[in-house]
């Protein structure tokens, strides 16, 4: 009779030298391709519809401006329409010098096309939309866009 030996079969072990450069690789794809917001929105904003509508074709020297109930109840319950830039509420002044700032802040190229897009409530007055229009004239901002839906599109 033949004992008949099992040999026993070593699993190789993993190599993770390579496993950080893994890492990073995934970790840079996904900073490549995640879409970063810039603003927090404070203020209720419903897309008003228009008809003549245009796209707009460089984004990085589009300046927004938000107007809107805020969707929180800020300063006592206080429920009037709301600027916002970037992250926090503003007043006319501070449009100023929020559109000021932003213009500094961009290249010659970006400058030359610069505009600012009012993103306002379909519900706000027309009142506080020619007041930010007035400030934007006296920050010297030439372009100005409202933002829409086409008509008929939701």
């Amino acid at each position: 009779m033949t004992l008949i030996r099992r040999t026993r079969h070593d699993v190789p072990t993993l190599n993770t030298a390579t496993l950080p450069d893994l890492i990073f690789v995934v970790l840079f794809f996904f900073m490549a391709v995640t879409h970063m917001r810039e603003v927090t929105l404070k203020v209720k904003y419903r897309v008003p519809e228009g008809t003549e509508l245009t796209k707009l074709t460089k984004k990085s020297a589009v300046t927004y401006i938000y107007i809107g109930k805020p969707i929180e109840n800020v300063q006592g319950g206080n429920a009037e329409t709301h600027i916002q830039v970037n992250d926090k509420f503003a007043d006319l002044p501070m449009v100023v010098d929020y559109v000021t700032e932003e213009r500094d802040r961009m290249s010659p190229e970006d400058l030359q096309i610069m505009s600012v897009s009012v993103k306002a409530d379909r519900d706000t007055k027309m009142g506080i939309i020619c007041d930010v229009k007035q400030a934007l004239i006296q920050a010297n901002v030439v372009r100005v866009n409202y933002s829409a839906l086409q008509k008929g599109k939701k």
